[in-house]
């Protein structure tokens, strides 16, 4: 998420000719998505970064759902 940030901000700079980012080469922009792109295509799944963010949503909403129903239990009695 950093990355893409980054990404927006220095193209937005870039495209309002602000300060010093009017003489940063548009290379270096495309060369940043280029990087999101493999990050977020290749790289993460490879790592298994996807896979492990679903897991964690899936445990804290399983964690919260059984602290809910021992909740309601110990009202009920």
């Amino acid at each position: 998420m950093p990355l893409i940030i980054i990404i927006v901000s220095l193209t937005a700079l870039k495209y309002f000719e602000v300060w010093r980012f009017t003489e940063v080469s548009w290379w270096w922009v495309t060369g940043l998505m280029g990087l999101a792109f493999l990050w977020f295509e290749f790289l993460e799944p490879l790592l298994g970064l996807d896979k492990r963010k679903a897991h964690d949503e899936q445990d804290k909403i399983r964690k919260d759902r059984v602290k809910k129903a021992f909740s309601e239990n110990k009202k009920r009695k």
